[in-house]
């Protein structure tokens, strides 16, 4: 941890940073994993809303 200290003798303390890089695009097969996580989740929501309107 980097630490320093002004001249009143306050300590301030600074977190370590990441690397940066840069995302890479997503294979075929994970954009079909998103698209069914996707429709599984529209599908749930769906439910969801239909139970609640059906038991108010």
């Amino acid at each position: 941890m980097y630490t320093t200290t002004d001249e009143r003798g306050i300590l301030n303390n600074y977190a370590n940073e990441p690397k940066m890089y840069y995302a890479a695009y997503p294979s075929v097969e994970q954009q079909r994993r998103y698209a069914f996580q996707a429709g599984v989740a529209i599908l749930f929501v769906t439910t969801i809303v239909l139970v609640a309107l059906g038991v108010s």
